[in-house]
């Protein structure tokens, strides 16, 4: 059984990973040429994936906010943040430095797959519930 406070925090924690996603989304849309690189070169139509991600990172972020929506939108995270996962391996694999771009030290990289990553899950997954 959830105590009130329980309700304020998960209510503050889904609106700020709303915000998170939303604001993601919306960046692929506006600087989608950040995107490009770090999108592994196995991967065809880098535009096309840019842009899907985008957009269910925006319904993803949204649809948190509407309890309705609210489970299929955490297993959209979910599954957007699975579906991530080689982008961050061949970032890695890249030495974590895009020319011309995204450049950090390999262990934020690694930190970000194998910490931030989990993190974010389990983040949506708590804030499932009303």
């Amino acid at each position: 059984m959830s105590t009130e406070w329980e309700n304020q925090l998960r209510y503050l924690a889904r609106h700020l990973l709303a915000i998170f996603f939303t604001l993601a989304g919306i960046n692929h849309f506006v600087m989608p040429n950040f995107y490009y690189p770090l999108i592994p070169t196995y991967f065809p139509y880098p535009q096309l994936i840019n842009t899907l991600a985008g957009a269910a990172e925006i319904a993803s972020g949204v649809g948190l906010l509407i309890a309705p929506l609210r489970q299929w939108a955490v297993w959209g995270i979910i599954a957007l943040l699975i579906a991530f996962i080689p982008s961050h391996i061949y970032f890695i694999q890249i030495g974590a430095c895009v020319a011309g771009g995204l450049c950090v030290p390999l262990w934020i990289a690694w930190v970000r797959l194998l910490f931030i990553h989990p993190l974010l899950i389990a983040w949506a997954w708590w804030v499932r519930k009303r």
